[in-house]
């Protein structure tokens, strides 16, 4: 009975900064965490979730199939200024030209943020590729509209494991260095 009872309960793959991620979601495998912070606050926890574990970025942004990006916030967060945070690091990872051919896109995700109006602490946030379209959910539940283009899931992507990503430290533990 006692191993029935064990089984059943979620297997973790990680903590970090007190969040435990799920070593699986679906048919997706927890890929890496880590810590964004920004100065000397912890902002949010994030995992990368693949079909299979792959450690160099390019395989990643390449790779078919669903994927998810969980965000655990510890800390509330305005929509603008979170918003902000993903446009400036997908203009940071691509040229103006592809920044201005992703601006449909970008500009629907930044209008479900509004909607939500902030990200608040103890919130998940996760970006899921359905392999069809971007689907933003808000603890589980989605949000806004599904939006098209594998291009744009790239981009977001890029936020991260990048050539200019976020935090060095942080595309390290994503990608399972570090």
């Amino acid at each position: 009975m006692f191993s029935l009872c064990v089984a059943a309960l979620p297997a973790f793959g990680a903590e970090v900064a007190g969040v435990k991620l799920e070593d699986r979601t679906n048919e997706l495998v927890l890929n890496g965490a880590g810590l964004r912070t920004k100065v000397i606050f912890n902002v949010y926890v994030i995992g990368l979730y693949l079909p299979a574990k792959k450690t160099d970025a390019a395989a990643v942004l390449q790779l078919a199939g669903p994927k998810r990006v969980a965000i655990h916030m510890l800390r509330n967060v305005g929509a603008a200024q979170f918003s902000e945070a993903l446009v400036e690091g997908i203009r940071d990872n691509h040229s103006e030209a592809e920044s201005k051919i992703l601006e449909p896109q970008v500009k629907e995700l930044v209008a479900t943020m509004a909607e939500i109006k902030q990200a608040k602490q103890g919130m998940t946030i996760a970006l899921d590729w359905t392999g069809a379209a971007t689907q933003l959910v808000i603890d589980g539940k989605p949000a806004g509209r599904p939006i098209a283009g594998e291009d744009f899931y790239r981009a977001l992507l890029r936020i991260w494991l990048g050539e200019t990503p976020v935090q060095e430290d942080l595309k390290r533990a994503l990608l399972g260095q570090g």
